[in-house]
């Protein structure tokens, strides 16, 4: 299936008058379609796989800003640190390390989003609460091991239910840390963005404060992913 150009312009429209930035989720989906939604007008797009955002990054225009939302192991952040725009799901002291020195060689600052565990389901991944408050005293106090690194806000996922009280719950928890730590200031440390909110969710995220969302099924159609 194509992208789905009417569905994203009354999206796009809606999100942008509520101030909420819009990261097209393209992973598994070809260059094609991802150059439709570029030609209407959209350049942030989300990725989870490492080769297949270098392989993306490669082909297609360079003015797209390329957000990578997956699970990010610490020996592969090379490949992407001299041209990702913004990492999402940074989930341990390691990984940070690793997006620092990287940042570093590559003469960049990359700017990251620390990932909460918020959902109940054991295939999600995450800092849990006291993990969290660990590695922003470590970034505070510790300023030199991240000068290659920029701390922009919080980034979590719903458990994938049709409960949208348990849904709401675990944004409302969100929230409440992102408020909590945004008030903290550093040279490291600039939170404007929760990243929360997917296709099927994304409405009561931004009710709930989310000023970024990451939306992929409804705008490139159900993906297919490959047999293992």
């Amino acid at each position: 299936m194509a992208f789905l150009t009417e569905t994203y312009t009354r999206i796009k429209q809606t999100l942008d008058a509520q101030k909420v930035a819009l990261v097209a989720v393209s992973k598994t989906k070809p260059n094609s379609d991802i150059q439709e939604a570029y030609d209407a007008g959209q350049r942030d797009f989300g990725e989870n796989y490492v080769q297949e955002l270098a392989d993306k990054y490669e082909a297609l225009p360079k003015d797209i800003q390329w957000h990578f939302i997956g699970h990010l192991q610490s020996n592969k952040v090379k490949y992407i640190a001299p041209f990702v725009y913004l990492i999402h799901g940074v989930d341990s002291e390691k990984l940070l390390l690793e997006i620092n020195k990287q940042g570093a060689k590559n003469n960049r600052r990359i700017d990251c989003l620390l990932q909460v565990y918020i959902a109940k389901e054991e295939t999600k991944f995450g800092l849990d609460e006291q993990e969290l408050k660990d590695l922003c005293d470590k970034i505070r106090s510790t300023p030199d091991q991240f000068s290659n690194i920029c701390i922009k806000g919080l980034m979590g996922m719903a458990s994938n239910t049709a409960d949208v009280a348990i849904i709401g719950t675990e944004f409302k928890n969100l929230r409440s840390l992102y408020d909590q730590y945004a008030r903290i200031s550093s040279g490291s440390w600039k939170f404007d963005t929760l990243s929360m909110g997917m296709s099927s969710d994304y409405q009561l995220a931004i009710e709930t404060g989310s000023n970024m969302v990451r939306i992929g099924s409804l705008l490139f159609g159900v993906r297919n992913y490959p047999v293992k």
